[in-house]
């Protein structure tokens, strides 16, 4: 199954791919240049000094209880990338919206993109030391969210938290309403 790990820049996608990968992951890490720098806001993020720019690949072979294979996607974070996360989503049963409660407004445009999309979705609160943890109830409202779409916490180093916000959006896109055929993936 394909899975999009999409959110705003610096809120820990390389690092969710990278922390669950069975494989060595591909990644795409460049370090920051000036060049980007009237477009990168580094503002709640100033130690970081690379970002994806084109994406993150990983694999995660799940055995629940039977053996899945998650081949996961990460999208660069910055909104001028987001043409590229269509061909990212092409073929794929969900994604996961990751999102930093100090800066929740980098992630909204991953939330619409996949509301736009109709692919099914979860928003993963990544819990960044220091940052002030919310109530699911509360970044659900700041998102606009429908009722229905899970938001989760977890932390992107744990790879056991990883998988536990994968087998959310898994069981998410199972039950989403114009997904038959994931269910059938499921099922088989």
């Amino acid at each position: 199954m394909k899975i999009v790990v999409a959110g705003g820049f610096g809120v820990g996608k390389t690092t969710s791919v990278t922390s669950v990968s069975d494989i060595a992951p591909l990644t795409t890490e460049e370090y920051l240049t000036q060049a980007s720098a009237a477009t990168d806001s580094l503002d709640g993020v100033e130690a970081k000094d690379t970002t994806t720019v084109a994406f993150d690949f990983g694999r995660l072979r799940l055995h629940v209880p039977r053996a899945l294979d998650l081949f996961l996607f990460g999208t660069p974070g910055q909104d001028r990338f987001v043409d590229l996360w269509y061909d990212l989503a092409v073929g794929a049963v969900g994604a996961v919206v990751l999102a930093d409660t100090r800066r929740l407004a980098s992630s909204f445009t991953a939330v619409s993109f996949f509301e736009q999309m109709r692919l099914p979705f979860i928003v993963a609160v990544n819990e960044f030391d220091g940052s002030h943890r919310y109530p699911a109830r509360a970044i659900a409202e700041a998102f606009g969210l429908a009722p229905h779409i899970p938001v989760v916490h977890f932390d992107a180093r744990r790879p056991s938290e990883v998988a536990g916000v994968l087998l959310t959006l898994v069981q998410h896109a199972r039950t989403y309403p114009s997904q038959p055929p994931t269910t059938a993936l499921l099922d088989a």
